[in-house]
């Protein structure tokens, strides 16, 4: 417990006075410094989680939760019936897929071609997105769906004519020729990610057979789950009913991505978390001078009967008081930031006329940002733990003070 005495010299030893300027001076700074190294950290690891959810959200919108890929034959259609599956799936949509060069006049590009039925397209996350334009329902025949960004590359719209030029070839007696077919754009596609806005089309997935000379024996099959985010129960489920066939989820083709993101989100909190310590060590010097300055008055509290468990509390409520206040002080700094992240970083490109968060490199048009009340309470309890072990020593100090030979120099 505290008593009223401790308190009274604590808030007493906090307040500022003009003989103590240059301690004033550690203290404002060991403030500013905590206070910065908090908010600084809870941006960054917003900015982080909010990168990796939205990052998230754009890859599982725009491919399949879990696909069945088959070996050598076709895939059981009838085990799509299995019960365990429906409980877990919201949609399932049989796919194919293959390589190849869109070209519009003089300009050429490598594309994925994705193949869908007629029926199947509409139920596609991005087709049911509000950024989606043209017909949803005709993918059919010699018709096809662009990216936004790879019609804005070749200067395309809709009804347009593009030719699309099919790895697998035809033998002819002069050799194999590769295959060539016109198509006329029917709709465009949003995704969010510009590295698959401009690098995938959708046509019909019997056009895709052909075109490919692809057979049914190679089409796969994709599970839309009602719960995307517990993947990998679910994945096991979707292997025990195929068990013959290959099963991989999002999170397969993209781990060493994820992977990346939670390496860098690691080792930028040690890096930021070395802020907090430097700026803590500063509550030591301070304390250290509060004890030199303050001899004579310990002095005078230990001869009037003062224990010293009582000087301890009184510097290192000081340091933990400093501490505490300026974490608090941090996060509302920095959760404030981390919410209007965005709108700080159109002022700062439209001000300075630079590119901050360049969509081609990091995907995502805006700067995401997502409060995790974890991670706050994580930092929160580091920097107030950093606090209370720098305020040990200096407290120790104070109470180690001989009254007599303190007195007897004053």
């Amino acid at each position: 417990m505290i008593s009223t005495l401790e308190k009274e010299i604590t808030f007493r030893f906090l307040k500022a006075r003009k003989k103590d300027g240059f301690l004033n001076v550690i203290s404002i700074f060991s403030f500013i410094g905590i206070s910065l190294g908090v908010a600084v950290l809870i941006i960054v690891m917003s900015v982080m989680n909010g990168f990796r959810s939205e990052l998230i959200n754009k890859i599982v919108g725009f491919n399949a939760h879990i696909t069945v890929d088959t070996y050598e034959n076709q895939i059981q259609i009838d085990k799509v019936k299995n019960t365990n599956l429906n409980l877990i799936a919201s949609e399932m949509i049989l796919s194919n897929s293959g390589e190849a060069i869109i070209i519009k006049k003089d300009t050429s590009k490598g594309i994925i071609l994705r193949g869908y039925s007629r029926k199947d397209f509409p139920k596609l996350k991005i087709i049911k997105d509000k950024t989606f334009v043209g017909n949803k329902s005709n993918l059919t025949g010699n018709y096809i769906s662009l990216g936004k960004e790879l019609s804005f590359t070749l200067n395309l719209k809709l009804g347009d004519d593009v030719s699309i030029m099919s790895s697998s070839g035809v033998d002819t007696i002069i050799g194999s020729i590769p295959k060539k077919k016109s198509f006329t754009i029917v709709s465009l596609f949003e995704s969010g990610l510009a590295d698959f806005d401009n690098n995938v089309a959708f046509i019909n997935i019997d056009t895709l057979d052909e075109f490919m000379n692809l057979s049914k024996n190679d089409r796969k099959l994709e599970v839309y789950l009602k719960d995307p985010q517990n993947i990998e129960n679910q994945k096991e489920i979707v292997q025990k009913i195929f068990p013959n066939e290959f099963v991989y989820s999002w999170a397969d083709t993209n781990s060493s991505l994820f992977s990346a993101l939670k390496v860098e989100r690691n080792v930028m909190f040690i890096i930021l978390s070395l802020i907090i310590i430097v700026a803590a060590f500063n509550i030591i010097s301070g304390l250290t001078i509060l004890v030199k300055n303050k001899t004579r008055d310990i002095a005078i509290l230990k001869s009037i009967g003062v224990l010293n468990k009582s000087i301890i509390k009184i510097f290192f409520l000081v340091g933990v008081i400093i501490g505490t206040s300026a974490t608090l002080f941090g996060i509302i700094l920095g959760v404030t930031f981390s919410m209007y992240v965005e709108n700080v970083r159109k002022f700062l490109s439209d001000v300075f006329n630079i590119s901050l968060f360049p969509e081609e490199i990091y995907f995502l048009s805006t700067m995401p940002s997502e409060i995790n009340p974890s991670s706050i309470f994580i930092i929160s309890l580091c920097s107030i733990f950093i606090t209370i072990i720098v305020s040990i020593f200096p407290a120790m100090k104070a109470a180690k003070l001989d009254p007599i030979k303190a007195l007897k120099y004053e």
